[in-house]
């Protein structure tokens, strides 16, 4: 398995190794994917009485679900009004509902299923950092608070003092968000979905998978799959396996390093109430402070597999920009990871064919919207409901093959946007 020296790898070790699959099996349900979104389906499944198999490339978190900046945030980009407009009076307000209430069932599944991932759940702070956004965050807070949803808006003086940094014009405050150790999360969710009866297979790539007399073939380099269903839950690192929905998504690449422990003085100044934060704007920074006291900074990052903390500079510049005191502060770890992005910003649900689904692009806001996802993509395939929001065909994007050129040019030029203050 290809290492990826993250914080929460050097935590938590190497964790339990699923074996590949060596042969011939078959299941209900067949899930290519062990992070979130395959996970919670797996999960919600085997609860349900199905037989299920997921199949995994490297192990359970091995992508962005086990490397992410650890924010379980809710909502979606759109805000609700205009997600309620865009999908209708029956599906918008229940992706709304689903979207923006998300961290409820992440919290809810870490204590039922004992889950030790350094969870907290002091909010998420939106921070404006350019009094253009202003407008736009007041907007969303009335939205938020006309629903009954606990947010609270908060002035710069209110921002800094929970920031420790004078930098924000303003901020809104949604209690609903919090934190994890994302790899210790998906681990636990592989080892709730096996007690619950899933299979789990991982270095086991799939190479093809073909629909015959009525049921889903899925081959893999030692084994083979026969499924009634077949579930890709592959996100940013969807492969040529099924090149068409590889395509559909842009695999950006987000950053993140970490601190070593903090002061006691600076992790009071600094969201010491257990806050995430996210910066508005083009191209921003989001960060927390996690239960060592260790601040996690994360952000855009270039377009290939990197490690160190020396790779980032950004994202350190940055910290030192926001507190100038972290001068003396060592950063031990640096890594990325590749998110699956939408040219609309909506997690896309497809039913090509009978029996096969496909879930992906949260977006940057994975943790706490793949795992509900997974839930409906169970409850769906069980009869027990229906598709969160309509299927949609699987559009690959035109002139994908330069993604990383585009990826590039876009970060120079929400840069550039960022600095001249202009709307995001």
């Amino acid at each position: 398995m290809k290492t990826v020296a993250s914080l929460y790898a050097a935590d938590g070790g190497a964790g339990l190794a699923y074996p590949p699959l060596d042969g011939p099996v078959r299941a209900d349900v067949a899930i290519v994917g062990a992070g979130l979104t395959g996970l919670s389906t797996a999960l919600h499944l085997a609860e349900q009485g199905a037989s299920v198999i997921v199949l995994e490339a490297e192990q359970p978190g091995w992508g962005a679900s086990g490397r992410n900046g650890g924010q379980v945030n809710p909502g979606l980009k759109p805000f609700p009004d205009e997600v309620e407009k865009e999908f209708g009076p029956v599906h918008g307000p229940a992706l709304v509902d689903a979207a923006w209430n998300a961290p409820n069932r992440v919290f809810e599944l870490i204590e039922r299923h004992a889950i030790d991932c350094a969870a907290q759940r002091g909010g998420t702070l939106r921070a404006a950092t350019a009094p253009v956004q202003i407008a736009p965050l007041c907007e969303l807070t009335r939205q938020c608070l006309e629903r009954g949803w606990p947010v609270k808006w908060l002035e710069p003086e209110e921002m800094q003092a929970r920031t420790g940094t004078s930098l924000y014009c303003g901020g809104m405050l949604d209690m609903r968000g919090g934190q994890l150790d994302p790899l210790a999360y998906t681990r636990g969710l592989a080892r709730a979905a096996a007690q619950a009866g899933a299979t789990i297979y991982g270095a086991t790539c799939v190479a093809s998978f073909a629909r015959k007399e009525g049921a889903w073939h899925v081959q893999t380099g030692a084994g083979s799959v026969v499924a009634q269903r077949l579930v890709f839950a592959t996100n940013g690192y969807t492969d040529k396996a099924w090149d068409k929905l590889r395509r559909s998504v842009v695999p950006v690449f987000s950053g993140i390093v970490a601190s070593s422990p903090l002061s006691d003085a600076l992790a009071e100044r600094i969201l010491s109430q257990h806050e995430v934060l996210y910066e508005l704007g083009q191209i921003t920074t989001y960060y927390r402070v996690d239960a060592h006291k260790r601040l996690l900074m994360g952000g855009r990052s270039y377009s290939h597999d990197l490690q160190g903390a020396l790779a980032f500079p950004y994202l350190v510049q940055r910290a030192l920009f926001l507190w100038p005191e972290l001068q003396d502060v060592g950063w031990t770890h640096g890594w990325n990871g590749q998110l699956g992005i939408t040219l609309d910003h909506y997690p896309h649900w497809h039913e090509p064919d009978a029996g096969l689904l496909a879930c992906l692009g949260y977006n940057g806001r994975g943790v706490a919207m793949a795992t509900v996802m997974g839930q409906h993509i169970a409850n769906y395939l069980s009869g027990a409901g229906v598709p969160l929001f309509p299927p949609s065909p699987v559009k690959p994007i035109a002139g994908h093959f330069a993604w990383k050129a585009g990826v590039a040019g876009r970060i120079l030029w929400g840069r550039l946007s960022d600095r001249l203050g202009l709307p995001f």
